[in-house]
């Protein structure tokens, strides 16, 4: 399998009418896609930005995004992710904390003034593209950046994911990591490059937002083997059922949250009698919640296991596999892709037998792990005889919602910074759509006037990205604590499940 900058030159040998991407129902061409391209690549050159280059770009799921994918990545730039979903004040300072030498964002954020100047402040050339409009709003018409120092191990994408504590850090996969994830990827499903004229064949779907790694790695997918694809907007029932049903893909991507949206919503099975399988896994998946939908469509539930870190995913479910252990090993993320090891290990670092539950390592190209191999992560997990992979909790008290992980202390930070309250407390409950939900319990600073919980969210939403503010947020009249003065998790939740039955 070609490495995905090879597979990215490719493109060019498609002729300019081949539907490249559908997006909110029009297709968009490679011809129109290139001219955009080549447009953001020509802007790009013009300050200097060659190889090695970073770029920041807010990446958000439009036609845009893709064409500067192709155009950073194609020319082994680096780009450097920013999330659309969050307050502008959130991607302002994920932009001047990450520094990238030019930032590419919308015409619309370019005329918030708190971006702008930051931008500016921060000497970051920026551009704006909209259509086929690329627009250069900071820095002076005679800027040149600096060119990079060649690295060893070049990085290919810088984006954020949630560190074990504290906030979220910025993780760098490199070009190394990413083709050796491709290439495990090509090996689990068997597929091979394009053996076909580019942009032709099966279309595929692009579910999930590219700004996180499960979106961006479907993008990355359909770019390397030159297929085409459906860009969802965002995920809706509608707009997923509507594309399999026209597009006919075997395999399409299903979240646990989409999944739960689907069968609340009960499509007829005919408009997904395409699909031979769905894959799931940027979120813990319920074998309840598969079984439900096996038993509703009669299509097999692929779950899958992986991290930013990873690169993607690195244990995973076939098909084959499913037919032949689903009923014995349900409950299972599947077995290691080809090329990747997996280990459990007690706090000492010492590696536990088969059966039991520790801090799970992995070791695979696609790590980017240290001079051992082994790369520790946040979750409790442990192997069977046969080598299936379980999940069985998380070492750090991070909150996994619909993929997307929350930190309990920036979102209790957030809600102290209010002038009434005095300290904060966030956990995670379970959920059956989205797997856990935060939420919130404050304490009022004495003789502060009380605020009622919708005033809270609003506050709380200014500062935090959506799927961060809490889905309740109680007040009590003082936080538990235990002798240390830490906040006593026990008695809180046996709090919280006082007020909320009284509430029934």
């Amino acid at each position: 399998m070609a490495g995905i900058r090879d597979g990215l030159g490719a493109l060019w040998s498609a002729p300019d009418t081949a539907n490249m991407i559908q997006h909110e129902g029009r297709w968009f061409t490679w011809g129109e896609v290139r001219v955009l391209v080549e447009r953001i690549d020509e802007a790009l050159g013009s300050v200097g930005c060659g190889e090695g280059s970073r770029i920041g770009v807010v990446l958000g799921n439009r036609v845009e995004s893709i064409a500067a994918l192709v155009a950073i990545l194609g020319k082994g730039r680096t780009i450097v992710t920013l999330n659309p979903m969050q307050p502008t004040s959130r991607v302002t300072t994920d932009l001047v904390n990450s520094m990238p030498q030019v930032v590419l964002a919308p015409a619309a954020l370019w005329s918030e003034s708190e971006f702008f100047s930051a931008a500016g402040k921060s000497g970051i050339v920026g551009f704006a593209v909209d259509g086929s409009v690329v627009e250069q709003r900071c820095g002076g018409p005679d800027v040149t950046i600096e060119a990079p120092r060649k690295e060893q191990n070049p990085v290919a994408v810088e984006m954020f994911t949630s560190g074990t504590t504290g906030p979220p850090k910025r993780v760098p996969l490199t070009w190394r990591q990413l083709d050796a994830a491709m290439s495990a990827v090509h090996s689990h499903t068997g597929a091979a490059g394009p053996d076909r004229e580019p942009l032709t064949g099966r279309v595929s779907l692009v579910t999930l937002a590219i700004v996180h790694i499960g979106g961006l790695w479907a993008v990355l997918q359909a770019l390397t083997e030159a297929r085409p694809f459906v860009l969802l907007p965002r995920f809706t029932v509608e707009g997923w059922v509507g594309a399999v049903s026209e597009h006919k893909p075997r395999i399409a991507s299903l979240p646990p949250a989409a999944m739960r949206s689907l069968l609340s919503a009960d499509p007829p099975a005919e408009e997904l009698a395409s699909l031979r399988a769905v894959t799931a896994g940027t979120a813990f998946v319920s074998p309840d919640l598969a079984d439900e939908f096996i038993g509703k469509y009669g299509i097999p539930v692929l779950i899958v296991y992986g991290a930013t870190e990873f690169s993607g995913a690195v244990a995973g479910w076939t098909k084959p596999l499913h037919i032949e252990w689903w009923t014995r090993k349900r409950g299972s993320v599947g077995r290691p892709f080809p090329g990747v090891d997996l280990q459990t290990v007690d706090d000492n670092g010492e590696v536990l037998p088969v059966g039991q539950t520790g801090r799970l390592e992995v070791r695979a190209g696609q790590t980017g792990a240290g001079a051992d191999g082994w790369m520790r992560t946040s979750d409790l997990a442990h192997l069977d005889e046969d080598g299936f992979l379980y999940i069985d909790g998380r070492a750090d008290d991070a909150i996994i919602r619909g993929g997307f992980k929350v930190h309990p202390e920036v979102v209790s930070d957030v809600l102290r910074a209010h002038s009434s309250v005095l300290d904060a407390c966030v956990f995670g409950r379970a959920d059956d759509r989205l797997g856990q939900v935060p939420i919130a319990v404050v304490e009022f600073a004495e003789g502060a006037q009380e605020v009622s919980e919708d005033d809270l969210k609003t506050f709380a939403r200014g500062k935090l990205t959506g799927y961060e503010v809490p889905v309740a947020i109680h007040a009590v009249d003082e936080l538990p604590r235990g002798v240390s003065l830490k906040i006593d998790r026990r008695r809180l939740l046996d709090m919280v499940a006082e007020i909320e039955a009284a509430r029934v």
